[in-house]
Formats: structure tokens, C-alpha cells, sequence
């Protein structure tokens, strides 16, 4: 009940902010509440990377490097194919392989999970920055589209129903998420092997493979998040293109307590805060360094992660290898 109350007051306080920016400038505030949609996706794409490994005892640090070397593939495939889904379908592709070396690594290797998702960090690094050519463009992005008659709602429908086909794919995605961790076999053999792996080994839940499977499709999802921004949001592809996204994903998972729609959620504060502090910039309304500004969703997300310390729990079983009979 506690729980409820807070999460109530913190919807509230949002339809407040809301309600008061709209009175103030609708129009902008439209335009603001968009962009951080559009800025927010990619980030909760990798925070449920996040918590679909870590939900079965996984710590992947390497969503950085899945992002990165996908949005590459994304961008390169597309360039040469002249066709961005073929570029979309090679990202989801390699994302997978780097979820598969990774569980390979973790599950099967018994290697520590920190060095694990760090090697994929550095193998990404170093690939894209080896094959990275410049000047190179693609034929299309993913163009934003509007969905009859919800489109036309005052405020909602251009916040939430014109967007790209990637945007709405993600965003059902993080739904299908939720509902599969809470309410389906699947989602309470994850949380059992996550919590306790020696017990769902006893009542029959291959760990290994449970781990395996969550770990390759979580590589999936991640170069979905890759893909969005070199396909959908940029429509392009530079070196460090993915500047932190990953890591920073890491702690909206931690804020939204491993649940999707908490994590959904802290990604959209970030967005919007993004979304705000660009908006600043663009009108000039502080005479602050434009450093400061572009840093200020950072600041404000370390200082609700410091806030929230202590207050919540990873799955018991995270980081730890497992060997069956142990």
C-alpha cells in the first residue's frame, strides 16, 4: 500500500507539471513532451536488455556495445542494401549473436559477468571504429506516421500517436515485457531462476537454457533500441554514437525496480528532462554554460538514484554462475 501511495502521488505530481507547462505554451509544450518521448524509447529499450537478464541472474554491462555495433550494422546494411528494413533485420540479427556470445560467456564460460559484458563493450568499440567510413548516408529513415483518429486528440495524440513504426514496436514490446514477466509461465520461471536458480532447478526449469534464450532476445531488443536511433530518431551513424545510452539505461532499470513499465517510466523523466534542457538552450531562457544544461538529466538521475539507495533490491540471484546439482 505504501508502494501504491507513492506511485499515485508521483502520477499526480506529472499531471500537475503537465497541466501547468499546457496552460502556459500548449504548443511547445507539445513539441517538448514529443521529443522526450522520441529521446526516452531507446533508453527504456535498453533498460528491459537489463531486466530481462538480470530477471534470470544475468549482469549484462554490455548493452553499450550491443547498441552500438547494431546501430552500426543498422546504418552500414542499409547503405548498402539501399533498403532500411533489410538494415533493420541485420542489427536484430547481430544483436542476438552478441546476446548469445554473452550468455555463451556467463552461462556456459562460468566467466565473470562484469569482464563479460565489458568484452562486448570493447569488441563493439573496436569493430565500429575500424570499419567506420564516413560521407556514407542512407536512402530513408523511418518516417513518422499518424494513427486515425487517436492522431487528432488534443495534446495525446501528437504526444503519443505520430511516430515512426520502430517507436510503436517498442513500445508494444515493453508492454508484451511486462505482461510476460507478471503474467505467464515463462515470466515466473525467469523471476524463480533470477531469485532462487537451485529451486526452480529442483522443480524442473532448465536454468541454463531459461538463460540462454532471455540473454540472445534481450541482444535482440537492444539492437532494436541501436537500430531506432540510426534508423528512426538520427538517421545517421558517427563513433561513440550510442555517448553512455547503455549505462545509462543500468539505472533507469534500477529506479523502475526491474519492473518495465518503472523502468518506461524513468526513461520518459529523463527524456522529458532532456527534451526540457534542450528546449532551454534553443530559447535562450537562462544565461547558463549550454554544458550545463545538456548535463542536466544526468545530474538529476544520479540525484534520484541517490535518493532511492538502499530502498530497492536486485534479484537475489544476480551475478551469480550456476552449475546444475549445485
Amino acid at each position: 500500500m505504501k508502494h501504491l501511495t507513492k506511485r499515485n502521488i508521483y502520477i499526480l505530481l506529472a499531471v500537475a507539471a503537465t497541466a501547468f507547462f499546457y496552460s502556459r505554451d500548449a504548443d511547445i509544450t507539445t513539441s517538448v513532451y514529443a521529443t522526450g518521448t522520441a529521446f526516452a524509447l531507446p533508453l527504456a529499450l535498453a533498460a528491459m536488455v537489463g531486466i530481462m537478464c538480470e530477471r534470470t541472474g544475468i549482469v549484462n554491462i554490455g548493452i553499450e556495445g550491443t547498441m552500438l555495433i547494431s546501430a552500426f550494422v543498422a546504418f552500414f546494411v542499409s547503405y548498402l542494401t539501399q533498403n532500411i528494413v533489410i538494415g533493420l533485420i541485420a542489427a536484430l540479427m547481430v544483436g542476438a549473436l552478441m546476446g548469445f556470445i554473452l550468455a555463451l560467456m556467463a552461462v556456459s564460460w562460468r566467466m565473470d559477468q562484469i569482464i563479460a559484458g565489458t568484452i562486448i563493450n570493447i569488441l563493439a568499440t573496436g569493430l565500429t571504429s575500424f570499419l567506420y567510413v564516413q560521407g556514407k548516408t542512407i536512402p530513408s529513415v523511418f518516417q513518422s506516421f499518424e494513427i486515425p483518429l487517436l492522431s487528432k486528440i488534443p495534446f495525446f495524440g501528437q504526444v503519443l500517436f505520430i511516430h515512426g513504426a520502430l517507436t510503436f514496436i517498442g513500445l508494444a514490446i515493453i508492454l508484451i515485457l511486462y505482461v510476460g514477466i507478471y503474467h505467464t509461465p515463462w515470466g515466473l520461471r525467469s523471476r524463480a531462476v533470477g531469485e532462487h536458480p537451485s529451486s526452480a532447478d529442483t522443480a524442473g526449469v532448465s536454468v541454463a537454457r531459461l538463460r540462454y534464450i532471455n540473454v540472445t532476445i534481450a541482444g535482440a531488443i537492444g539492437a532494436l533500441a541501436g537500430a531506432y536511433l540510426a534508423l528512426e530518431l538520427v538517421g545517421s551513424f558517427e563513433r561513440g554514437f550510442i555517448a553512455g545510452k547503455g549505462f545509462t539505461a543500468l539505472a533507469l532499470m534500477i529506479f523502475g525496480r526491474w519492473n518495465p513499465l518503472g523502468a518506461l517510466a524513468a526513461a520518459l523523466f529523463f527524456g522529458l528532462t532532456q527534451a526540457y534542457a534542450s528546449q532551454l538552450m534553443i530559447d535562450q531562457v537562462v544565461n547558463i554554460p549550454s554544458q550545463f544544461t545538456a548535463a542536466l538529466p544526468y545530474v538529476l538521475t544520479i540525484v534520484v538514484l541517490t535518493i532511492s539507495a538502499g530502498k530497492v533490491r536486485p534479484p537475489a540471484a544476480e551475478g551469480q554462475p550456476y552449475e546444475k546439482g549445485q
